[in-house]
């Protein structure tokens, strides 16, 4: 049995959950999502915390018990805390503008990019090069931010591109010298 998924995920004030059968659904100050759970799991909402069972002991169903508790926990902090990813644009003339809910970068193509902002994400712009990913959904947030990362990848020997804030580009050393 997991430990992992053994740990009840408590629900903060605030936060409703609702369980239908395999949809889980949770509301909260930022937002409500939603997610259908494996089938081999239970979830059941017991005195201000949800807790998932796995319906038999096998070990093929335990491989599920603490996915399916850390999606949930996932989803409770998403509601009331939300995810974010910030990217940074690295490269002389590349630039982020924001225009409504959407962003158009300039990247060294011969035209700028335009990235739509998914429903219940937000993009922001700041100081021009900073993109900032945020939402209550983790796996669109990083999904988003790894899309706008894929169009103009860093690249290895100067480090231009589109990176993660946190993110390090070891560079290559170039040609070491010309012909003698």
């Amino acid at each position: 049995m997991s430990r992992i998924g053994k740990k009840p995920v408590e629900i903060v004030k605030g936060v409703e959950v609702s369980v239908s059968g395999q949809t889980v659904k949770v509301k909260g100050p930022k937002g409500a999502v939603e997610r259908k759970i494996h089938d081999s799991m239970t979830a059941v909402v017991e005195g201000g915390a949800v807790k998932v069972v796995p319906k038999t002991a096998g070990v093929e169903d335990a491989r599920f018990h603490g996915l399916t508790r850390t999606l949930i926990a996932n989803m409770v902090h998403g509601v009331t805390q939300g995810f974010s990813k910030t990217l940074t644009l690295v490269g002389v003339g590349y630039k982020a503008a924001q225009s409504g809910k959407n962003i158009t970068l300039n990247v060294g193509y011969s035209h700028p990019v335009e990235i739509k902002a998914p429903a219940g994400v937000e993009l922001k712009i700041d100081k021009a090069v900073n993109i900032v990913v945020s939402g209550p959904e983790k796996e669109v947030v990083g999904q988003l931010a790894a899309t706008i990362r894929g169009i103009r990848p860093p690249e290895p020997y100067h480090g231009k591109g589109i990176r993660y804030m946190d993110e390090v580009i070891v560079t290559k050393v170039g040609k070491a010298a010309g012909k003698k």
